[in-house]
C-alpha cells in the first residue's frame, strides 16, 4: 500500500486536516515569490515543506503508518516556524504578513499534533495508525 493509499484509510478530520496542510506549507508559500521582500521566505519554506513530504514517504515505506512519521516536521519545522514568526515581525506590505501568519498558524498546529505522536511513540505507542 502507498502512502497515499494509507492516507486516504484515516480518519475524514485528518483527511481534511492534510489538505489544508497542503495549501498552508506547499502551495501559500509559492505565493510569497510574488513579493521580493519575501521571496527567499517562500523558497525556504516550500523545500523545506517538501524535504520533510519526501522524508516522511522514505519513513512510511520503512516503517508504515506509525506515529512516528511526524518526526520530519519536528525537526525541520520547529526551526522554521522559528524563522517564519521573525520574518512576520519585518517590514512587510499587509497580504505577504498575512499570508505568512497563515502558513505559521499551520505549520504551528501541525507541529502540535506531530509532537503529540512522536512523543506517543517515544513512550511506545507503537502500533500501526490505521
Amino acid at each position: 500500500m502507498t502512502f497515499q493509499d494509507a492516507t486516504m484509510q484515516l480518519p475524514t478530520w485528518v483527511q481534511i486536516w492534510m489538505n489544508i496542510l497542503l495549501l498552508g506549507a506547499f502551495i501559500m508559500p509559492l505565493s510569497l515569490l510574488i513579493w521580493k521582500q519575501t521571496r527567499i521566505t517562500g523558497v525556504i519554506t516550500f523545500v523545506v515543506s517538501v524535504l520533510a513530504g519526501f522524508t516522511i514517504t522514505l519513513m512510511y515505506d520503512s516503517l508504515g503508518m506509525v506515529r512516528l512519521l511526524g518526526l520530519p516536521h519536528v525537526l525541520l519545522w520547529t526551526p522554521l516556524l522559528v524563522y517564519l514568526i521573525k520574518r512576520t515581525r519585518a517590514d512587510l506590505p499587509a497580504v505577504p504578513k498575512g499570508i505568512l501568519y497563515s502558513i505559521s498558524a499551520t505549520i504551528f498546529i501541525s507541529l502540535l499534533f506531530d509532537y503529540y505522536d512522536v512523543i506517543r511513540y517515544l513512550l511506545g505507542d507503537t502500533a500501526s495508525t490505521i
